[in-house]
C-alpha cells in the first residue's frame, strides 16, 4: 500500500502544512524556543502567549516527533487525492480547532499546572486516522514471527509510536484528535458540506513552495502540472458528459494504480478514467459521486 504517485501530486494544501510546520519547528529549534512549546492549564488561563499557542499547534518540540509526524502528514496527502483541496482544508481546519478545543478542557478538567501537553499537529494526524481505518482498504497480508501484518500495520505503528512519544503528554492530544476525526466523519453540523471560496484552496497551490519531482508519466497525464483545484466544483453536473466526448479508448495503468491506491475498486477506476480523459482528478469525483448515491 502507498498514498499514490509520489511527492505532493495534487495535495498543495498538505504540502504547505508540511513544509510549514517543518520550517516552523527548524526556526523555534534555533532560538531555542522549542522546549517551552507545549500547552498547559498556566498556559491558556494566567500567562497566555499568542506565539506559544501558534507554535505549540504546528511545531513539534524534538527531531524524533518532527520525523514520525510529517511521514504520517505526508502519507495522509491521499485523503486530499480523494476528496479534493477544498474539502481537504475544512477537514484540517475543522480537526485543528476542534481538537484544541478538546485539550483546553481536558487541562481545564485535570488544573495540574505541571501537566504540558506536547507540541505538534497532533490533533490533524490523528483525526487522519479515523479515514484511514474506515476508508483505506487492506490490500495485502503478511506474517513475522508468526504474527499478521497486513500493509496497514507501518502507518498504524507510525501513529503509536507517536502517540506514546511523551506517555501522558503525547497521549492526550492524540485522543482529542481522534475524537475530532469521529465527529468530522458523523457529519458534525453537516461539517462535510462545507467549503472555503475556491480562491482559498486555490491560493495553495500557487505558493512558491519547492516542490520535490514527481514520476513523469503523472505528469504527462494532463496538459499541466497542476490540475485546477477547483475543478470538481467548475464541473459539477456536467462532467460526465464533457469527459466522455475526449476519453481515450484507454486508462493508463498508472492511473488505474494510483486510483486502487486510495481504496476504489480496479475495474471501477478503469471505467471512471476512461469517462474522464485519464484525469485522476475528475474520475476521482466521478467515483465519489458513484458511491453517495
Amino acid at each position: 500500500m502507498n498514498g499514490g504517485p509520489s511527492g505532493f501530486h495534487n495535495a498543495p494544501v498538505t504540502r504547505t502544512f508540511v513544509i510549514a510546520s517543518a520550517i516552523l519547528t527548524i526556526l523555534l529549534g534555533i532560538q531555542g524556543r522549542s522546549k517551552k512549546l507545549g500547552l498547559s492549564y498556566q498556559d491558556i488561563f494566567h500567562t497566555f502567549r499568542l506565539w506559544r499557542f501558534i507554535g505549540s499547534l504546528f511545531a513539534f518540540s524534538s527531531t524524533p516527533e518532527l520525523m514520525f509526524g510529517l511521514y504520517l502528514l505526508y502519507y495522509f496527502r491521499v485523503f486530499e487525492r480523494q476528496i479534493g483541496s477544498n474539502k481537504h482544508s475544512v477537514f484540517m481546519f475543522f480537526s485543528v480547532i476542534l481538537s484544541s478545543l478538546f485539550e483546553i478542557l481536558a487541562l481545564t478538567y485535570l488544573r495540574d499546572p505541571s501537566n504540558v501537553l506536547v507540541s505538534g499537529p497532533y490533533g490533524l494526524i490523528f483525526a487522519s486516522f479515523v479515514p484511514f481505518y474506515f476508508d483505506i482498504p487492506v490490500s495485502s497480508r503478511f506474517r513475522i514471527c508468526g504474527v499478521q501484518f497486513s500493509d496497514k500495520s507501518f502507518v498504524y505503528l507510525a501513529g503509536l509510536q507517536l502517540l506514546f512519544s511523551s506517555w501522558t503528554r503525547s497521549f492526550i492530544p492524540g485522543i482529542c484528535g481522534v475524537l475530532a476525526g469521529s465527529l468530522y466523519r458523523l457529519n458534525l453540523l453537516y461539517i462535510r458540506k462545507i467549503k472555503f471560496p475556491d480562491v482559498v484552496a486555490s491560493s495553495f497551490s500557487r505558493l512558491p513552495w519547492p516542490l520535490p519531482a514527481t514520476s513523469s508519466h503523472i505528469s504527462s497525464g494532463s496538459n499541466s502540472e497542476n490540475v485546477p483545484l477547483n475543478a470538481s466544483h467548475q464541473m459539477e453536473g456536467n462532467y460526465q458528459s464533457a469527459a466522455r466526448a475526449s476519453a481515450p479508448e484507454l486508462a493508463s495503468e498508472t492511473s488505474v494504480a494510483t486510483l486502487v491506491s486510495m481504496g476504489f475498486d480496479r475495474n471501477s477506476a478503469r471505467q471512471a478514467l476512461i469517462h474522464a480523459g485519464d484525469d485522476i482528478n475528475l474520475a476521482t469525483n466521478i467515483l465519489l459521486e458513484a458511491q453517495s448515491h
